[in-house]
């Protein structure tokens, strides 16, 4: 196996391991799920980057004649490239104690102001944080007021 096939499988095992816990773990961590909110996508424009420089890697080394296991480990990456950024959906999980956001918990304590922007973006301020959350439906904007209320 060469330095880049290593590479290429550090890569698809970190994105396992995310998928894992982001589908797996962590709902279940710290206790029941009281909302579960749909998110935006946001960075298209990157991923499709991403992807597009993959594939670019693969044309060649399908091209060149390169190694059948690098083809098989980029089709892989791509793969899991494209389900990252364009089946999976963000969420945001709300529990007793706090809330799921991006993968890292935030609890409610730390929530000093709750704004809502012109275009439907609940603001949540911590203490040097800024939170943009963009909800897909604007009904989930007062179900997550209903669920911060009853939290607290």
């Amino acid at each position: 196996m060469s330095l880049t096939d290593a590479i290429i499988v550090l890569c698809i095992a970190a994105l396992l391991i995310f998928a894992v816990y982001d589908e797996a773990v962590l709902p279940r961590r710290r206790g029941p799920t009281l909302l579960r909110v749909s998110l935006r996508r946001r960075h298209k424009i990157d991923s499709l980057i991403f992807i597009g420089l993959l594939l670019i890697l693969l044309w060649n080394n399908v091209s060149h004649q390169g190694p059948q296991q690098t083809t098989t480990l980029l089709l892989v990456l791509c793969f899991l490239a494209f389900w990252l950024f364009w089946l999976r959906k963000p969420k945001l999980l709300m529990k007793n104690q706090g809330l799921f956001y991006a993968g890292v918990w935030i609890d409610y304590t730390r929530i000093q102001s709750i704004n809502l922007s012109e275009d439907g973006i609940l603001v949540m301020q911590l203490e040097q944080r800024r939170l943009l959350i963009a909800v897909q439906q604007l009904d989930d904007l007062e179900r997550i007021y209903q669920t911060l209320v009853e939290a607290r």
